[in-house]
């Protein structure tokens, strides 16, 4: 095997060693099959390319060209053309399953299922990075930079596996790589010669010339034998520090990292943005149950399942701090800011979780006094929430929750005395690239309003009730500033913009804000249980008052349902018994759709909170969809023509630099030219068919070697010593004659080469001349010398402004 082939066979195992970080992501994992073969048919269309040899761009465009293929083959045969060239029909499939890839990703929980769509970006992606790894270790012959797309695939991996990828396959990426070097570095060492050192290194063995002499026991050169030891020891470093360095929370063998285990006190979680599938989640045809729970509460309509808060907002998006966590403690601490005079209900409620939802954070009420549970679970105090830790997640699980009903009166609410200093100052920031019509309206909003409560119920009435916002979740989804400033513009969105732009207009008017995450309460079921499905994920604004503590308010229409305290005119009850006072809600848990406790999908509330109204029916049609644009139609049938074309460039450059050549003697005077273009033909001929040039010799030796090497018969033999007389006396004569019938010779030598060539040599020196190189040299040396132009311009264009300046005239006083 080549130094070039056994290059190229280490950079596709190195691909394969690194793409098996994904496989704790999916179930199965058939699909790496699949990924290894069609890897191992681009590598070998690249090793062919080299063969011939293309130019670089040439040969990655050929292996580009080879994986659409593969891939429309195996995903898009039946919309292709001729089942296999990716016509419009393929190109709008495979934009169908990159979409519904991208949707299965952020839906299903790990290891996912391997849909279409994922498949589709598994095997595309370990592709791409094969091939920009083959481009970077063996068509340019720089093994290091390829690190860096093994290193980006890995790393996506890990990050989206549960606790990392793991040690073992760590181990197996990182040998990949080193893997890889050491093929470079036995290539580029080979290329020096024979490597001598010690006994057995003599001229007698049988390995001589190789480039890696053994020992004299059989064993690898000096050289080999370091950078395998190098390797080892550096490959250990990258596995053993970060296990033991403390800074790095649980290192690499110590899972997610997410605490610091059990037993401990100590340890940190890390900002995670949870809300990644929540759009996803409120778009699913069908509306999957993620967990059902039993309750002693006699009205579950508040009784949301808080997953986490939200209290950093950084101006992109808002996020969980990074908090101190703890031992889940026997009791939990009494929430923060929450007196004695606020009436409370304690209920308990037992929760079970579905099979396939996976998710880190626990699902409870709000706010939790005790949790019974099994497994790895840590305390997040600030937040008041369980993170599970070194991979601990909700897969089936079954746990007891004992949490407090409180129910504040409007009139506590709008007595509540000013927060903290340091409370206010964390949870009132607002990032500076907050769009000013977010501060200006949610004071336009709020003027008037006495007190920190009735701002908060005049922002929710705003959103949910006379605003004229509607809920979609067909909209873009986002959490930054701009996302902010363009829901609040054209007042159309899905519980996100609602509870973030809440949230954010709260904090510029004083009041602390943050936004939780979590369910809804759910759909009452015959059994008397209570199933919380996909649908009823959401969001929403909680709002700090002293003496009561953090407050759900609810800002989106159409969702959840508004509590008894966010209404001012109302009072609440302490009595949990008693009727209840809000005329918009009944005294039984709900028993329609989970998608809307309060109203439906095309319903809001009414301005008084009595009742719902429906919503005008949109004016106007939606255009409908037209067809595929003929010149697009177009324009894709001449990149596919371009492309099909492509691996014939050598054939068409080398047929028309053969026809100019041998046009003809030229115009009077130009025989000379003529007679070397004869010459150039002649050589880069017998180049066609495996006789390398040699320019060192004179034209006679160099027409000797061809007929040797070539074993031309005497006529063709003939032809060729007159080529390279004419060629010598052109050179070297006093006043050379004009020759003819050099076309003729050089056509019977090129006859006569094909006559005595076996059939794939003649076929490749038909289809893929071997002196198609020079085209190849011609552009770099073109680009060379464009580069050379352009760095000698610049002092030139210096100097001349420098002595402009010093003319007489142009200077001033």
């Amino acid at each position: 095997m080549s130094g070039r082939a056994r290059l190229a066979l280490c950079a596709a195992v190195a691909t394969l060693c690194a793409a098996g970080a994904l496989l704790p992501l999916v179930d199965p994992i058939s699909w790496m099959f699949e990924a290894a073969i069609l890897l191992g048919l681009m590598t070998g269309v690249g090793a062919a390319a080299r063969r011939v040899p293309l130019a670089g761009p040439l040969t990655i465009a050929a292996q580009a060209l080879s994986a659409v293929l593969l891939l429309t083959l195996l995903f898009a045969r039946q919309e292709a053309v001729l089942g296999l060239l990716p016509g419009p029909d393929a190109l709008a499939e495979f934009g169908r399953l990159l979409h519904h890839g991208m949707q299965d990703v952020g839906r299903y929980a790990i290891p996912a299922p391997v849909t279409p769509g994922i498949r589709l970006l598994l095997i595309a992606g370990v592709l791409v990075i094969g091939l920009i790894v083959d481009a970077l270790a063996v068509t340019y012959r720089s093994a290091a930079p390829a690190g860096l797309p093994l290193l980006a695939l890995y790393s996506v991996a890990a990050g989206l596996s549960k606790g990392g990828a793991g040690w073992l396959l760590f181990l197996v990426a990182a040998a990949g790589y080193l893997l890889l070097l050491l093929a470079e570095g036995r290539d580029r060492l080979s290329q020096w010669g024979r490597v001598f050192g010690g006994p057995g290194a003599g001229a007698d063995r049988p390995d001589r010339g190789r480039g890696f002499a053994s020992g004299p026991d059989g064993q690898a050169s000096a050289p080999v034998r370091a950078g395998r030891r190098i390797g080892a020891v550096a490959l250990g470093i990258a596995v053993a520090v970060p296990a033991v360095l403390p800074s790095f929370d649980a290192g690499l063998l110590g899972g997610s990292g997410s605490g610091a285990g059990p037993g401990s006190g100590g340890g940190t979680i890390s900002a995670v943005n949870p809300l990644v599938s929540l759009q996803d989640s409120l778009n699913q045809p069908e509306d999957k149950e993620v967990l059902n729970y039993r309750t002693t509460a006699s009205d579950t309509r508040d009784l949301y399942l808080r997953i986490v808060a939200l209290d950093q907002f950084d101006g992109t998006t808002w996020k969980p701090s990074e908090r101190t966590v703890t031992d889940v403690p026997e009791e939990l601490p009494r929430p923060p800011g929450l007196s004695s005079a606020v009436s409370l209900n304690r209920i308990n409620t037992s929760i079970s979780t579905a099979e396939w939802y996976a998710q880190n954070w626990l699902p409870l009420p709000y706010p939790a006094s005790k949790v019974d549970i099994s497994g790895r679970w840590r305390f997040e105090p600030q937040g008041r929430t369980l993170v599970g830790d070194r991979g601990q997640n909700t897969h089936g699980m079954q746990y007891q929750v004992e949490s407090l009903q409180v129910r504040p009166t409007s009139q506590q609410l709008a007595a509540a005395p000013a927060p903290s200093a340091g409370l206010l100052r964390e949870y009132t920031k607002v990032p500076g690239s907050l769009p000013p019509v977010v501060r200006s309206t949610a004071r336009r909003v709020t003027r008037g309003a006495p007190t920190a409560y009735a701002k908060a119920v005049r922002l929710q009435d705003w959103f949910a009730v006379n605003g004229g916002f509607s809920y979609s979740t067909d909209v873009r989804a986002g959490s930054g500033s701009e996302a902010i400033a363009r829901f609040l513009r054209q007042k159309e969105g899905f519980c996100v913009h609602f509870s973030f732009s809440m949230a954010a207009m709260a904090r510029t008017l004083g009041i602390p804000a943050r936004v939780a995450v979590g369910f809804t309460p759910g759909t009452k079921q015959p059994d008397g249980t209570t199933s919380v499905g996909l649908k009823d994920a959401h969001a929403w604004p909680e709002l700090y008052f002293q003496g009561i503590g953090w407050t759900r308010f609810e800002p989106t229409p159409s969702r959840g349902s508004i509590p008894d305290y966010a209404y001012p005119d109302t009072p609440g009850t302490a009595d949990p018994g008693s009727p209840d006072p809000a005329p918009s809600r009944s005294a039984d848990p709900s028993e329609g759709p989970s998608t809307a406790p309060s109203c439906g999908p095309d319903e809001q509330r009414s301005g008084s909170g009595t009742g719902c109204v429906a919503l005008p029916a949109e004016s106007g049609t939606r255009p409908p969809e037209s067809g595929s644009s003929p010149w697009a139609t177009a324009g894709l049938a001449l990149a596919a023509l371009l492309v099909l074309l492509l691996p014939t460039a050598p054939l068409l450059w080398r047929a028309r630099t053969r026809s100019r050549r041998l046009a003809g003697g030229g115009p009077d005077g130009d025989f000379a030219a003529a007679t070397l273009a004869a010459w150039r033909e002649l050589l880069d001929t017998a180049w066609d068919f495996g006789i390398v040039p040699n320019e060192s010799l004179t034209p006679r030796k160099a027409a000797a070697r061809i007929i040797d090497i070539g074993e031309l018969q005497p006529e063709p033999a003939a032809a060729a010593h007159r080529v390279a007389a004419a060629v010598e006396q052109v050179l070297y004569a006093p006043q050379p004659q004009p020759v003819s019938g050099l076309t003729r010779d050089v056509q019977q030598v090129h006859a006569g080469l094909r006559t005595g060539a076996p059939r794939r040599l003649r076929w490749r020196a038909r289809l893929a001349p071997r002196s198609a190189a020079r085209l190849r040299w011609a552009w770099s040396a073109r680009w060379r010398t464009l580069l050379l132009r352009c760095r000698n311009s610049r002092p030139v264009a210096s100097a001349r402004r420098a002595a402009a300046a010093l003319r007489p005239g142009r200077q001033r006083a």
